[in-house]
């Protein structure tokens, strides 16, 4: 159990700061990386290849396994880095944590300690010059803009000083960060691309463009509409005040992390969402590891808490829900 110092630094570290604080700093002149820029653009060709691959040559067995490979190792970014080492909304034991960094390393977002970073820096300094992908910058810039130009001072500074003490003392996310390149390999590109040519022998051309490739770029894309689309289009029955908002198409595709809104005003809750199982892939997958004894410590937003944050600072919009009594609550927790 984590110590009370350490919980209130992580409760900190998430809490934006007051509106003086959060106010942008002068324009600074961007400074494209083309280096990124190209490999962006490789990486988007293969995926239309690796598209064209799938639709023509390659076996169907080759695409469904992309699908369902991609799909799963999501998870390791929606309940691993994010919900799990970012903002601590459960607790998971030693089999799980390994389990969702090999997922984690599957999705090859950047290292848990790496991606922990910046998500607590996005959600202490949202909208801010201290964002990683401020939306205020655009919709491309918040979508994969960021990572093709040097970052802002700022948000470099605010990165150094973040507290993530508790993500260094997980072994399970040292291990990953010692050897995140090897991990990356293996796991995302090297058995996605030889798992059908041993089982059908489908091609390796075929595979690497549609298991690896194509399904790689798919995925990035998924995580950055939950950084762009879920941060400009939707609802915000929580909070109008915010750019975060309600997204169900995001929240299709990026297993649960659509419901933005929700998060970004109660980021403790492992659910992200008071709507039960809709559309969130992610909690019903944290239920079953509790259910199995892997997953423990739930965290919820009490139903009272939400109702009145609706009544508070909503734009009005899934009012219905506040007629929702706490039995009801607790049977789609």
């Amino acid at each position: 159990k984590m110590a009370p110092n350490n919980t209130a630094s992580i409760e900190e570290s998430v809490s934006p700061k007051n509106e003086t604080e959060q106010k942008t700093e002068p324009k600074f002149k961007t400074e494209i990386v083309y280096t990124n820029v190209l490999l962006f653009i490789y990486l988007h060709l293969s995926f239309v290849y690796g598209v064209y691959l799938g639709l023509t040559t390659a076996d169907s067995k080759t695409g469904i396994f992309s699908y369902i490979y991609g799909n799963i190792a999501g998870l390791g970014i929606t309940a691993g880095a994010h919900r799990l080492w970012s903002h601590r909304s459960y607790k998971a034991k030693l089999p799980l944590r390994i389990f969702l960094v090999i997922l984690n390393s599957i999705a090859a977002q950047n290292d848990v300690y790496e991606w922990c970073r910046d998500h607590r820096v996005h959600h202490k300094f949202t909208e801010t010059d201290a964002d990683p992908h401020n939306i205020k910058r655009g919709f491309f810039f918040a979508h994969m803009g960021w990572l093709m130009c040097r970052k802002h001072p700022a948000v470099k500074a605010k990165g150094k000083a973040v507290f993530l003490d508790d993500i260094l003392a997980d072994p399970v996310v040292r291990f990953q960060r010692k050897f995140y390149i090897p991990l990356v390999l293996l796991f995302s590109f090297y058995l996605p691309t030889m798992i059908p040519v041993w089982l059908w022998n489908e091609t390796i051309w075929n595979s690497f463009f549609v298991s690896s490739m194509a399904r790689y770029c798919f995925s990035l894309n998924v995580t950055w509409l939950v950084n762009s689309a879920a941060h400009m289009f939707g609802d915000r029955p929580y909070d109008k005040f915010i750019w975060a908002s309600e997204n169900p198409i995001v929240a299709f595709f990026a297993h649960g992390e659509g419901w933005h809104n929700y998060h970004h005003v109660f980021p403790w809750d492992y659910s992200t969402s008071e709507l039960g199982y809709s559309l969130n892939l992610t909690k019903i997958f944290i239920d079953f590891m509790a259910l199995i004894g892997q997953a423990y410590d739930l965290k919820t937003a009490h139903p009272q808490l939400v109702k009145n944050r609706k009544l508070k600072t909503g734009d009005g919009t899934r009012i219905k829900s506040l007629e929702m009594t706490s039995s009801e609550y607790c049977a789609t927790s």
